[in-house]
């Protein structure tokens, strides 16, 4: 069972990388309590590794995903998360078409971070490993009302068959969102950077 699921396309590229910030952040944050991180792709390359770019990419920002082993998104993995949180909008949908129930769970990393962003900030002395999911509760009413929605800058762009360099800068604007997301969840705390992104 993973608390939070990221969700691509192959789980060989974005969702690697995204995991792996977005379980660093959370652990540096909870620590051993931290909530389970898992990615998964609506075409996942079952049983295939990271591709080398990201593991690549990843590393430089001091994230390691050399043990990444990509697996195919099924409606149990979506079940079992308090969390979805999606590279694109065209995953997030077809989560919400595949199991509707967990629509009301499931964002787009960028509209995620919005929506927290958009709320009265956590207090870090108050959330705790058992409690972040609160704020995905808080966000999705605020969803519902339309607020914080950008649906022409929802994506992280899919960097498959490009350079190094596109995964380099995919790495870089993923750290950035993925801090303020655990930022958003949990509070901001002494230390904690929002870096690696300037989109608002």
């Amino acid at each position: 069972m993973a608390a939070i699921l990221v969700v691509c396309t192959g789980n060989v590229c974005r969702s690697p990388i995204a995991e792996g910030m977005v379980r660093e952040a959370l652990v540096a944050r909870f620590g051993k309590d931290a909530p389970v991180v898992a990615s998964a792709g609506t075409a996942g390359w079952d049983g295939s590794p990271a591709m080398p770019e990201s593991v690549a990419a990843a590393a430089e920002l001091g994230v390691d995903v050399g043990s990444h082993v990509a697996r195919r998104l099924l409606p149990e993995h979506v079940g079992d998360a308090a969390l979805v949180i999606a590279m694109a909008a065209e995953h997030r949908e077809r989560i919400a078409r595949a199991v509707p129930e967990a629509a009301g769970r499931t964002f787009t990393l960028k509209e995620l971070v919005r929506l927290l962003e958009a709320l009265p900030p956590a207090d870090p002395r108050a959330v705790t490993a058992e409690t972040w999911s609160l704020r995905v509760a808080d966000a999705e009413a605020l969803r519902r009302k339309g607020s914080a929605i950008r649906p022409d800058d929802e994506d992280v762009v899919d960097p498959l068959g490009l350079p190094l360099e596109a995964y380099r800068a995919i790495a870089w604007e993923l750290q950035g969102w993925c801090r303020r997301l655990v930022d958003g969840l949990a509070g901001t705390t002494i230390g904690s950077s929002t870096g690696g992104t300037g989109v608002a």
